[in-house]
């Protein structure tokens, strides 16, 4: 793992958990968000998630989140997000992550388009380990796609959110699942037509439509209507470009069965001769062992379990390990350089006082249509008007970097992401006048100091 130094900043009070210090949020839900934070014992890198008690009670969702966890602790795999360990305070629970520096093959796919076929084999072997890893302790992903699939350091892929899955104990006298869930591009035609359906054939399904995406940088199945799109994936209506090769062809079309019954199963994939090419076995670490000791205290009632948890209101500071990982690669040289990427997050930096800078952004924003919700450092804008996604919806919040600089983050929390890339567009034309009126280059040039300079970075 990547340890780092502290930056030369001025002394801040991070919020703590226990013996993690809490940094700036790297992802948002609909029932959670989560965090960068640092093992103050080891210096280690994690990723926490973080529950609101009091919500997930009304919305029943407990015995869910509590499976969620346990299924995450049955889950030991090189190619899955692996989970550390669980901690809960009297308002909330801390589920503690592993860190995963690399990104999304989302961002991947969407700034480079399509893999080459050596690539996209490798990343798919990895997912069907994985899953079928899963699958043999009676684990179903449910929600398999590119956004769950993450890239470590070294390139490799790991599986992430189990938030919908569902263990064996679960299924229904029938022996098929009946809850319908995931994102309408990548669910089987089963799961649609809500009839019941096996899990391992439904997540089977997913992985051809990601492969199919990998090889392609397009979805198979595509359509603003609804309707059509489901009838699409239905009727199994796709074309393979021409570029794909006769051995991925023939497996993409045995997996993209609509007839769940003669779909190809994971042990038929595990001796195609396209897969079987340059297929490199997994390496398990069974160091570690299983306990759900520690779930249950999260959950329990006894104050004598819970972590302690503590709070200062001031910006974030931003170690130097935080402020190389916001770049995907660590690479330094492109930290501050604008980029046309298909991101759903953007960042800047700026010599402004952080309050300051919240309010320019909000005025910049609600004449583009956003309501706004303000809370110390951190702002949430979201669009009334729904898109082709749902209401696009930004987190806000502002890091110090230094006494006198700070970094800016804005992050798509819902939403299209597209829709982010124009809002953001329409956002920062504000913006540069916004900056201009924190420090202009004439009203410093004039008192004889340096111009605030603020670069925009994808």
């Amino acid at each position: 793992m990547y340890r780092a130094k502290r930056a030369a900043l001025s002394p801040k009070v991070k919020r703590r958990v226990g013996k993690y210090e809490l940094g700036r949020t790297i992802g948002e839900g609909t029932f959670a968000k989560v965090r960068f934070a640092k093992n103050t014992e080891t210096m280690e890198p994690v990723a926490i998630k973080i529950l609101d008690k009091e919500k997930v009670q009304k919305l029943r969702l407990v015995e869910q989140i509590r499976r969620e966890i346990c299924t995450m602790k049955l889950i030991k795999h090189p190619n899955v997000v692996r989970l550390h360990e669980v901690m809960g305070s009297k308002a909330r629970i801390f589920i503690v992550l592993e860190y995963i520096t690399g990104g999304e093959l989302f961002d991947t796919i969407y700034t480079n388009g399509r893999l080459k076929e050596e690539e996209a084999r490798k990343y798919f072997q990895q997912l069907i380990n994985a899953v079928d890893y899963c699958h043999s302790r009676g684990v179903y992903h449910r929600d398999l796609k590119l956004e769950n699939l993450l890239l470590d350091a070294a390139g490799n892929l790991k599986v992430s959110d189990f938030g919908l899955s569902a263990l064996t104990e679960q299924v229904k006298a029938d022996g098929l699942l009946h809850t319908t869930c995931g994102t309408p591009n990548y669910v089987a035609p089963e799961v649609i037509e809500d009839r019941g359906y096996d899990g391992a054939a439904a997540d089977i399904w997913s992985c051809g439509v990601i492969l199919f995406i990998l090889l392609a940088g397009f979805l198979p199945f595509e359509d603003e209507n609804i309707i059509a799109l489901y009838k699409k994936i239905s009727e199994a209506q796709f074309t393979c470009p021409s570029w794909f090769s006769t051995g991925a062809k023939k497996l993409i079309t045995r997996i993209l069965d609509p007839n769940p019954a003669t779909r190809i199963t994971i042990p038929q994939i595990l001796e195609d001769p396209w897969f079987k090419k340059g297929f490199k076995p997994p390496v398990f670490d069974d160091k570690y062992e299983t306990s759900f000791d520690d779930v249950y205290a999260a959950f329990g009632d006894s104050e004598d379990q819970h972590v302690k948890e503590e709070t200062e209101h001031k910006p974030t500071s931003m170690n130097a390990f935080e402020l190389i990982s916001l770049n995907q690669g660590l690479n330094l040289d492109n930290l501050f350089e604008a980029k046309e990427e298909h991101k759903r997050e953007t960042r800047f930096t700026s010599q402004c006082p952080p309050k300051e800078i919240i309010s320019k952004i909000a005025e910049a924003a609600r004449p583009l249509g956003f309501d706004i919700q303000k809370k110390n450092y951190k702002m949430r804008m979201e669009n009334p008007k729904a898109g082709r996604k749902g209401n696009l919806n930004v987190a806000t919040e502002v890091f110090q970097v230094a006494p006198s600089l700070h970094v800016v983050e804005l992050k798509k929390a819902k939403g299209d992401t597209l829709e982010f890339q124009m809002f953001y567009r329409s956002l920062s034309t504000q913006l540069k006048d916004v900056v201009w009126k924190c420090g202009g280059e004439r009203e410093i040039k004039a008192r004889g100091e340096r111009p605030i300079v603020v670069r925009l970075y994808w």
